[in-house]
């Protein structure tokens, strides 16, 4: 397969994933791109992300201690989440929120929650499918969930997370975000929402709100965008732009060459390892700054 038919097909996925295609009319054209029915489902296995994956820090990593845990948002409705933190800790915890993309909480954000906490801080992802009975297993459905999810009510949710957070025991009382895809728009939509109670925000491609909000954000922001990823740029870079003008504490960082979700290791086509450790090596650094 060429390199202009492989992009065309990453492009064909982010329609299906994120503008409400249907999967027979992607089959079809997917099938039209690759040749064959065939060589069409075995593209689409490099594309997708797989749940079989292996996981970067494992659960039964001995460094670290992970469960699933529940709680009570403010209107009532049970939530649940992965948390994870280190095994032993010799001073308070910084926690991180970490906000998963449009499939919900699933194994690569578990891996993502015991990254964080291998690196020293209380990590903590919840399931915003909570609502609806929590992640399916089917990736079509746990997308069309989000997509009914009342998103003001997420971010409210989100607040009240990050204030549960810094209560909990052995905690310093600081409190960041990280999100991907879905979850990078929920941070940037916090930002705005969460005031000072958010103390550092990380959106890894997430579509971001209207730059006029950016003059209510009080959290430092970092971006990481995809250079391939227009969909998500055309908000995200004027995004940027606003945080700046309002005096907002933002980096922006642009990966030339790669494509949206080029962090997520589980997606064999679409992973970029040099971007994705840099960009890693940069969010490490800069909750280190604002929550470490």
């Amino acid at each position: 397969m060429t390199d202009d038919s492989r992009a065309a097909a990453i492009a064909l996925y982010d329609r299906f994933t994120h503008e409400g295609m249907g999967r027979r009319a992607f089959m079809a054209e997917l099938t039209k791109i690759a040749g064959s029915a065939a060589a069409a489902n075995a593209l689409l296995l490099g594309i997708a992300a797989s749940p079989a994956a292996a996981a970067i820090v494992p659960p039964e990593d001995k460094r670290l201690r992970a469960k699933m845990m529940s709680w009570r948002t403010q209107s009532g409705r049970e939530m649940k989440g992965y948390v994870a933190e280190p095994a032993k800790a010799s001073r308070p915890l910084g926690s991180v929120l970490v906000v998963h993309e449009n499939r919900g909480l699933n194994e690569h954000i578990r891996d993502v929650t015991r990254r964080l906490a291998v690196a020293g801080y209380r990590a903590l992802a919840p399931d915003f499918l909570s609502v609806s009975g929590g992640t399916p297993a089917d990736e079509d459905k746990a997308r069309a969930a989000i997509g009914k999810l009342d998103l003001g009510q997420s971010a409210t949710d989100a607040v009240a997370i990050l204030a549960m957070l810094k209560a909990l025991p052995r905690a310093n009382r600081k409190a960041a975000m990280i999100g991907f895809c879905w979850g990078g728009g929920m941070v940037n939509r916090v930002a705005v929402a969460a005031g000072p109670a958010l103390a550092g925000g990380v959106a890894f491609y997430g579509p971001a709100p209207d730059p006029v909000m950016a003059v209510k954000v009080r959290a430092a922001i970092q971006l990481h965008l995809a250079g391939l990823d227009e969909r998500v740029n055309k908000t995200a870079l004027p995004w940027a732009e606003a945080l700046k003008s309002a005096g907002v504490p933002v980096e922006s960082h642009l990966y030339a060459g790669v494509n949206h979700a080029f962090h997520n290791d589980s997606s064999a086509e679409r992973y970029d390892k040099k971007a994705a450790t840099l960009a890693w090596s940069r969010t490490l650094a800069f909750l280190g700054k604002r929550v470490g």
